[in-house]
């Protein structure tokens, strides 16, 4: 009876380590197939985020008198930026610029809002799609951005692309005429602009675009 006895209980001991075994095995297993699972997510989100392209920098801008153009090659320098200049298809001479003139071309379309739609002898940019980041110049007029830059708002669709106003004046702010581009536009993720004055200095308009965080 004894052995008997002891052959059940050496039995049931094989039985066991033998279930022991195998729950330990299943175990290893699914923690392996985890395993890989996380380093499969992981890897994938590297990836994905290695995939993302650099956009280039452009500076569009207009100079009616030649401080915008300046400022907006020294960003272009500083930035790595391309370079887009509006003109218009009627270019503005002295005599149209005379604010102090009642009859002048400036004064006329600043009190008849109507006359300030400005064809320009180009508003589409080539490759437009590969910018990332926008650069918008424009002189101050009357408190607003010089409005031969309107037709280029609307011409293009900012969908995707960081935009940053800036003007030169000689005593005006920047105002409201970020926003006010920026609601015209309808697109784009507008950030606050800077106001340069008429003879800014290079060094100035580097500090700034070295701020911005997107320096050559």
């Amino acid at each position: 009876m004894k052995k008997i006895i002891a052959l059940i209980l050496s039995i049931s001991m094989l039985f066991a380590l033998s279930a022991c075994g195998g729950n330990s095995n299943e175990n290893n297993s699914a923690n392996n197939e985890m395993g890989s699972e996380s380093n499969g997510a992981a890897a994938e989100t590297s990836d994905e985020g290695s995939g993302i392209a650099e956009g280039k920098t452009l500076v569009v801008y207009y100079s009616a008198t030649g401080n915008t153009k300046e400022v907006a090659n020294y960003i272009a320098e500083a930035a790595g930026a391309d370079l887009f200049e509006l003109t218009p298809v009627d270019s503005y001479t002295d005599e149209d610029l005379d604010w102090t003139d009642s009859g002048s071309r400036v004064v006329y379309e600043h009190e008849n809002p109507e006359a300030r739609a400005v064809e320009l002898v180009e508003s589409a940019v080539e490759d437009w799609q590969s910018y990332e980041t926008v650069f918008i110049g424009y002189p101050i007029w009357w408190g607003i951005a010089a409005w031969p830059v309107d037709e280029f708002i609307s011409a293009n669709d900012f969908t995707g692309k960081t935009v940053i106003p800036f003007c030169t004046s000689a005593s005006s702010g920047l105002g409201e005429s970020g926003e006010l581009l920026a609601e015209a536009a309808g697109t784009g993720n507008w950030l606050e602009g800077m106001r340069f004055r008429s003879s800014a200095s290079q060094a100035d308009v580097e500090a700034w675009v070295e701020e911005l965080g997107i320096a050559d």
